[in-house]
């Protein structure tokens, strides 16, 4: 591994790192026997080629051994393991507990990911949790870096000892369209200014949308650790990601051809499919990026050759295969130019068209009378500071000084409307004006307030069962050019405390999410 002697260090030493994806297992593996899990871990943690393990957390949504575990096994390089924590099984106090017990076990790298939607579970179906997403799990990190403040036993504040954990996020570039990419982008700047400190990027095997993500963040003047993602493929995944099986995960048409001819050869693709993972490699390389992740095997031997591949290269064949790998889809939206020299994207223009549109957004049928309205209402009623907003707040305090009917009455009113305007589920703390008036209990299979997550496809929730509640808001404040201001801010925290209680009567009375981010 990297001498360094943390990940920080490593990402931080100008030297390009390699990294490699450990996934478990469902079941038991008994103590103090043999296991080809820990062996790989061991084999890949031993290599000098390899700079840090990342342990997946239940990937695809099924059930398998707590990336911990393993974690604590490969005691003798714990500084450079990276630990996945998702938000799908655990709520929020779990979530703490578990990360409690990895800075207790020396484990500081975390990946934080909303995670996607349970597949399984015994007896049926297991829900999943979502009571964070990644961008409030990192400021929950966050939070403990800079020393937790807590209730004590006699009610004073205590401050928890400061954690030291080095916090990564991930982007998801691979989107078709305009409405689904650009929320993509604005998540990653909310996930930066909540604390993420290094970048992971979704695989996918388009460079020109890889190296957007690095123009994206030299835009806005963020220099952070980016990681590219490289996924060894075969027929049988390649077909998966290509049905859209693995939420987030694309495979186009003309590189599922490429992979149905080369499987049907001799050695059933395997040369090619090692060989396109070497290059995506040299050019992570080349365009600079901090180190390149390596997935989808099993063996430390396959990890090796394909880094041994890519170090064979030339100096500047990275720039061929970056022309070369853009295995796009028919439509596909990009945000920056394409420069012609390099086939990638030109930092100095931002696609032209999309430009155009800013200023002329033109109509869309997510920009309903029943969000007009809402708008109008908004502004004129629950917008701090204006007469109105004063007018409310005395008319909700008097009513919470009262008996209580008049406000079990509005709010018996404003259950109903609610319901029929917005399929509202009486959370309590509102987020409708965070999400352009929808609601993200009744329109978001994760309950997502802080952006979106990685799984949609063309538009749709990774469930197929909707529209994507963040990519219709996106259209919505398009047309009201205020895109950019959409996730601005700290992370949004769900008060379960608040559910079935008036949201109106919370905003008025500073009871809700909003209140608290003013604090």
């Amino acid at each position: 591994m990297n001498t360094a002697a943390t990940l920080r260090e490593a990402f931080s030493s100008g030297r390009f790192c390699y990294g490699a994806e450990v996934v478990t297992t469902r079941g038991f593996v008994p103590a103090n026997q043999p296991s080809k899990i820990v062996e790989l871990g061991n084999a890949l943690t031993d290599d000098p080629r390899i700079t840090w393990v990342s342990i997946t957390d239940n990937p695809g949504g099924n059930v398998m051994l707590t990336p911990e575990w393993l974690g604590q096994l490969l005691a003798k390089r714990r500084a450079h393991i990276v630990v996945h924590l998702t938000c799908k099984d655990r709520n929020r106090n779990a979530l703490e507990s578990t990360a409690w017990r990895l800075a207790s076990e020396g484990l500081n790298n975390i990946l934080a990911m909303t995670g996607d939607h349970p597949k399984a579970g015994f007896g049926g179906l297991a829900s999943g949790s979502f009571d964070l997403d990644s961008v409030s799990l990192i400021a929950m990190l966050k939070a403990m870096n800079d020393g937790l403040p807590v209730p004590g036993r006699k009610g004073e504040i205590t401050t928890l000892p400061k954690t030291s954990f080095y916090i990564a996020g991930a982007v998801s570039p691979f989107k078709q369209h305009e409405r689904e990419l650009m929320p993509q982008y604005f998540k990653l700047l909310r996930k930066i200014t909540n604390g993420a400190e290094f970048i992971y990027t979704q695989l996918g095997y388009d460079m020109r949308k890889f190296h957007e993500v690095q123009l994206f963040l030299r835009s806005h003047n963020f220099n952070l650790p980016l990681i590219g993602n490289v996924y060894l493929l075969n027929k049988t995944v390649a077909g998966m990601f290509h049905r859209n099986d693995v939420p987030g995960c694309v495979v186009s048409d003309k590189l599922l051809a490429l992979v149905e001819k080369y499987a049907a050869g001799p050695d059933k693709g395997r040369a090619f499919f090692f060989e396109l993972a070497a290059k995506q490699l040299a050019v992570f390389k080349g365009l600079g990026f901090a180190g390149g992740y390596l997935g989808g095997m099993a063996k430390a031997e396959s990890f090796f050759e394909i880094i041994n591949m890519a170090e064979k290269f030339g100096a500047n064949d990275w720039k061929e295969f970056a022309k070369e790998i853009q295995f796009c889809r028919d439509g596909e939206f990009y945000l920056f130019e394409r420069d012609e020299q390099t086939g990638l994207g030109d930092m100095n223009q931002l696609n032209r068209e999309f430009l155009r549109s800013l200023d002329n957004p033109g109509d869309s049928k997510e920009v309903t009378f029943n969000y007009r309205l809402s708008r109008c209402f908004h502004s004129a009623v629950f917008t701090p500071g204006t007469p109105g907003f004063n007018f409310m707040k005395r008319i909700y305090e008097r009513w919470d000084k009262g008996p209580g009917v008049l406000s079990r009455t509005a709010h018996g009113v404003e259950k109903v409307s609610k319901l029929i305007m917005f399929d509202c589920r009486d959370c309590g703390d509102c987020s409708l004006p965070d999400i352009a008036y929808l609601c993200p209990h009744g329109s978001c299979s994760k309950n997502q307030r802080n952006g979106p997550c990685g799984g949609s496809y063309d538009g749709r929730c990774e469930l197929k069962d909707k529209e994507c509640i963040w990519a219709r808001a996106y259209e919505r404040l398009k047309h009201y050019k205020q895109t950019k201001d959409m996730l601005q801010g700290p992370a949004v925290f769900y008060d379960a405390n608040l559910k079935n209680s008036s949201g109106w009567a919370n905003t008025f009375l500073g009871r809700d999410h909003n209140a608290k981010k003013e604090k």
